[in-house]
């Protein structure tokens, strides 16, 4: 068991290596869809070699321009929606912090938010807007921090306003993940204080995981509210996560 354990982390340690060189030699030089596409098939690998199975469940159409928002489980879950529909990320400071997945998400685009700190927030949120108008995918997590699998904290609406003001929808997506019986998968919980090396290794050592992706119908930002627009992604989410419990 300690021999394989061993063998599995060794060789997610050399796709992290490998994916640090592609971010430092190739991203520089790379067009948009070549970095999203390497981003897909770097995310599929590190996915695999966790032994976690990506599904895409039947749903609502992916939007190419849209904000993105998505319940939090785990930190898997930006490589499982970047496997499927890469997207630039918004995401909790603590991320950068992670050993090389942080210094590979910020290589990749990914924006860091400090919490409470409004100065930065107003920033970040001028940026979005940008990278919305610009025909970009933006992603994030507004329940701001993980929860257990099957529970949907309140969504925070500060963000959603970069869709009403970029003039494009909120398509919300629902994750979770599971194992052969279908039940919600012990492994995945990343809450209270577990560490990220910690659920590294419950990952690693634990049964194979299949990650399920919905993407659910999008949300029309025109002449809405954020609150609004925020309560319309958690309900959506929360329902849909119900209904596959």
């Amino acid at each position: 068991m300690k021999l394989r354990l061993a063998l599995r982390l060794a060789r997610v340690m050399v796709h992290l290596v490998a994916g640090l060189a592609t971010c430092a030699l190739v991203f520089p030089l790379a067009s948009l869809r070549t970095r999203e596409r390497l981003t897909r098939r770097w995310s599929r690998k590190l996915l695999g070699l966790c032994r976690v199975r990506v599904e895409q469940l039947d749903g609502a159409p992916v939007l190419e321009h849209a904000l993105i928002v998505a319940n939090h489980v785990s930190w898997l879950d930006i490589f499982v929606i970047n496997a499927l529909h890469p997207c630039r990320f918004v995401a909790k400071a603590e991320i950068r912090s992670w050993p090389v997945l942080g210094w590979l998400a910020a290589a990749a685009g990914t924006v860091f938010i400090a919490r409470g700190n409004r100065r930065e927030l107003r920033h970040i949120f001028k940026g979005l807007v940008t990278v919305l108008q610009q025909g970009q995918r933006v992603a994030f997590f507004p329940e701001g921090t993980t929860s257990r699998q099957g529970e949907v904290l309140p969504f925070h609406a500060n963000l959603f306003e970069a869709a009403i003001d970029a003039k494009v929808p909120v398509q919300p997506y629902a994750l979770s993940y599971v194992d052969a019986a279908g039940a919600f998968h012990p492994s995945v919980d990343y809450v209270g204080d577990t560490s990220f090396v910690d659920s590294l290794f419950t990952i690693l050592e634990g049964r194979p995981v299949i990650a399920r992706l919905q993407c659910l119908a999008p949300i029309d930002a025109t002449g809405a509210h954020r609150r609004e627009l925020a309560q319309a992604a958690e309900d959506a989410v929360a329902a849909t996560l119900r209904r596959d419990m």
